[in-house]
């Protein structure tokens, strides 16, 4: 922890020396109004490179003053404000320091609602093969987590586990910055959950994924994009949460850009507790009378401490191409302590015993990544060469104490190594058409070794096992776009060959996989005019079970209810096909599509019974397992609706329903450890069913230019072979108060308003219609929580983010998507 800590310290303390230097020219000058001669604070200056068509520039201060500073260049110079004409500039030569003096703008009263649109940065963005939903302004999840954000992104939601579905399908792929990072971790959720929201920028919905990206993920790709200082010269951040229950955060966010590099960093603390139950009773039931019921009653206290920064620095070798290097690093310690009080009963409801199981868990989690990132433009119009590099090493260690009747002890030691090399290549035909080809090979070494040490625990039940895990995959593809007036589309194939070694070291298992596989992709989209269009998409994709799914090792929190791996689930496989309708009625915008999946080996979590010796008695337990199933069909159609009543009063809401169909069966063994005799039983898994999910969101300025924002979201019942899931009802509440002239933001944010975000589950083993054993569950992972945060400023404004950050612009110009 101190060497990682000293790490962070010293990057953060090189970015503010190297801030002292850097060798520009400079661009002055002065807006004001032409009717009244009155400065223009905050209207925006735009200075275009003509030759590398790089975008930079700012905004003026309350003066109507502005200083942009910039290489040697010819330059096109404009200035936009809201309500006004925007001003041009002629096309001239830069090569020293240059005052254009003043500058007056005329009103333009005719596009007044033109030009708000373009001063409040669009919540969505559409593409051929994504949506991009800018986070930056949703006040609901300051002072939260990554988990927070995707929970709040259209079409996503993340579960009281943490696992995260996109249109209600778990089978998804999570990218950072579109590349598979340590920043999602060894555990996922968990990793997810010390990522602050502040450090996020944008998500990127991938619901039909071209042929340059991984083909993981049947559901789809859920894409983080971190922030990055893209503002010229040196600026920054820094924000602060107190929250209850337990909630202490702190950040850091600097960056300096000058004409030769752009060197970006964060810092961030966390110090976080989050109180939970889990209560659960269970019947079992011989012959459809009841044996007996035994009912649990768990509260968690989940406390989390973590360091995590990194340092990123941009060098510009010259107009056309840079070399990007980040170091990423992240230290956290956690303490998870869960009371069981258990109680068991016989048919009469006479109490046959009580205990109390207690298991206090400590967790060190580290998590250390390079990547190294070459572009070369080749010229201004999208010839393209970029290559990434990428090594990782995440440790995680456990260690629990488990105080029962009989005590144990376990651990848990995880190492992973992880790199990937990547290259992609862009080549414009014509003016609007584009080749691209690629490779991506990513490698990961893990090893798992778990200890349970339990002497009153029959050794034939002891989990203890040590698992080696290695996983290749080489991927190359090749797509081509173009578009024909109206009408555009994207074709691509994608080749991967895939090999996996599983080693079981405690019982001498070997497993190895390999496959070679293709997958096609198709997008088409038609605009039929400005405000209206379709998309039409198909891919396959597929999902390789990760090592937590194929690791055989069982959670201890309870002696009766187990969750544990399978290491012989093989990938999933699905046929995607989505289509896709955008229109816009001036202040109203509706994004809608249709969807339809078809997969085999399903990957699906099932429960089934099992008899052991616990304590030298005979014992019914539940055992929770991943297999896979036959076949899924799942179909479905959503959309996302936008209206700006008024400068003060944004709504928007979304809407996602589906139905899906399950086909196969499951059996297995079941001993009787009276008799000695082995039952076969078969487990029927054809269920046809469906659910929904819903969010509303109003944002309104209040008086005092407070800004409140409310967000409500219901998720419906969902029944499938063996489990009902109830509905879920939840609020958030968040109020915003920009204070020191707009340097500083404070936020004040309500999570889960009514305490009601807990996910209620009935369970029936083997089978509903002839259940061994019903279980009824309930789980509420965090309690409501509310958090103040504060923002400070300097040397940028809140207002850039109002009228579109040039940079912002240049870069999703350049990002390759057709």
């Amino acid at each position: 922890m101190k060497k990682i800590t000293l790490l962070l310290f010293f990057l953060l303390t090189s970015t503010y020396l190297l801030a002292q230097t850097g060798d520009q020219i400079s661009i002055t000058g002065k807006v004001i109004d032409a009717n009244t001669n009155q400065p223009l604070e905050y209207a925006t200056v735009v200075v275009k490179n003509t030759k590398t068509q790089a975008v930079s520039g700012g905004i003026t201060d309350m003066d109507g003053s502005f200083k942009v500073n910039t290489a040697k260049g010819n330059y096109e110079i404009s200035f936009e404000f809201i309500s006004f004409k925007t001003q041009k500039f002629p096309v001239q030569s830069i090569t020293t320091n240059k005052d254009l003096g003043i500058i007056k703008l005329a009103e333009d009263a005719s596009s007044l609602d033109e030009v708000v649109l373009i001063a409040e940065k669009s919540t969505v963005d559409i593409r051929l093969d994504k949506k991009i939903y800018n986070v930056g302004k949703d006040m609901t999840v300051k002072g939260g987590s990554a988990s927070d954000v995707l929970d709040n992104v259209p079409s996503v939601d993340v579960d009281a586990e943490g696992a995260v579905s996109l249109r209600g399908s778990e089978n998804v792929r999570i990218l950072i910055d579109g590349k598979p990072s340590a920043l999602v971790g060894l555990s996922g959720a968990d990793a997810l959950r010390q990522l602050p929201s502040d450090a996020i920028e944008r998500v990127e919905v991938i619901t039909s994924p071209s042929a340059r990206y991984d083909s993981e993920g049947t559901a789809g790709i859920l894409n983080i994009i971190l922030r990055k200082g893209k503002a010229n010269g040196f600026n920054g951040s820094v924000n602060a949460t107190v929250g209850d229950p337990r909630n202490y955060q702190a950040g850091v966010n600097l960056n300096l850009r000058t004409n030769k590099i752009n060197l970006f960093s964060n810092l961030g603390y966390r110090d976080t507790g989050s109180p939970g139950v889990y209560d659960s009773d269970i019947t079992y039931l011989t012959d459809g009378s009841i044996d007996s019921v035994r009912i649990e009653n768990r509260d968690n206290n989940r406390y989390q401490k973590g360091l995590n920064g990194s340092l990123g620095l941009e060098y510009f070798i010259n107009d056309n191409s840079s070399i990007t290097g980040t170091i990423f690093a992240r230290d956290s310690d956690g303490d998870n302590v869960s009371i069981n009080n258990i109680s068991s009963f016989d048919p009469n409801g006479i109490n046959l015993y009580n205990s109390t199981r207690i298991q206090d868990e400590d967790e060190e989690d580290q998590t250390l990544q390079f990547s190294l990132n070459y572009v070369n433009n080749f010229n201004d119009k999208g010839h393209k060469l970029s290559v990434d590099l990428q090594h990782s090493k995440s440790e995680e260690f456990e260690s629990a104490i488990i105080t029962d009747t009989n005590p144990e002890t376990n651990t848990t030691d995880e190492i992973s190594y992880d790199d990937l090399v990547q290259a992609d290549y862009v080549l414009p035909l014509g003016e609007n058409s584009q080749f691209e080809a690629g490779y991506r090979g990513s490698f990961q070494e893990l090893t798992s070794d778990y200890i349970v040490i339990a002497p009153n625990l029959d050794p034939e039940y002891n989990p203890s096992n040590n698992l080696e895990f290695n996983q290749n995959v080489n991927a190359f593809y090749t797509q081509f776009g173009s578009k024909i007036n109206k009408f555009s589309y994207l074709l691509g194939l994608r080749a991967e060959i895939t090999n996996i070694d599983i080693k079981l070291l405690n019982t001498n298992e070997n497993y190895d996989k390999k496959y070679t596989d293709l997958f096609p992709t198709l997008n088409f989209g038609y605009e039929l005019n400005e405000d209206q269009s379709f998309t039409l998409g198909y891919s396959r994709r597929l999902r390789r079970p990760r090592s937590r799914y194929l690791n055989p090792f069982e959670s201890r929190e309870s002696e009766v209810i187990f969750s544990k791996g399978n290491v012989d689930l093989d990938p999933t496989y699905t046929n995607s096909f989505d289509l896709g309708y955008l229109n816009k009625w001036g202040k109203f915008t509706l994004n809608s599509s249709i969807y339809y999946q078809h997969s085999i080996n399903n990957i699906e979590r099932v429960n089934r019974q099992e008899t052991r010796i616990i304590n030298d008695e005979i014992t019914n337990v539940l055992v929770r397992q991943p297999i896979n199933l036959a076949s899924e069909d799942r179909a479905g159609f959503e959309f996302t609706a936008n209206y700006n009543a008024t400068q003060k009063i944004k709504l928007s809401g979304s809407f996602n329903f589906f139905q899906f169909e399950t086909e196969g069966d499951y059996s297995y063994n079941l001993t009787d450890l009276t008799t000695g005799e082995i039952t076969t039983v078969t487990q029927d898994f054809d269920t046809k069913s469906d659910s929904w999910f819903t969010r509303f969101d109003a944002k309104i300025t209040l008086p005092w230019d407070i800004q409140s924002q409310t967000r409500i979201f219901y998720r419906g019942p969902k029944n499938d072979a063996q489990n009902d899931t109830e509905g879920i009802l939840s609020a958030n509440l968040a109020f915003s108060k920009d204070i020191l002239k707009d340097k500083g933001t404070l936020v004040l944010n309500v999570s889960d308003l009514f305490n009601s975000r807990k996910y209620q589950v009935s369970a029936y083993s083997p089978s509903r219609e002839d259940p061994t054993n019903i279980s009824n569950q309930t789980f509420q992972r965090r309690m409501r929580q509310i958090s103040l945060t504060f923002t400070y400023r300097f040397n940028q404004q809140k207002k850039m983010e109002k009228k579109g950050d040039p940079e912002e612009r240049e870069e999703n110009e350049g990002d390759g998507d057709f």
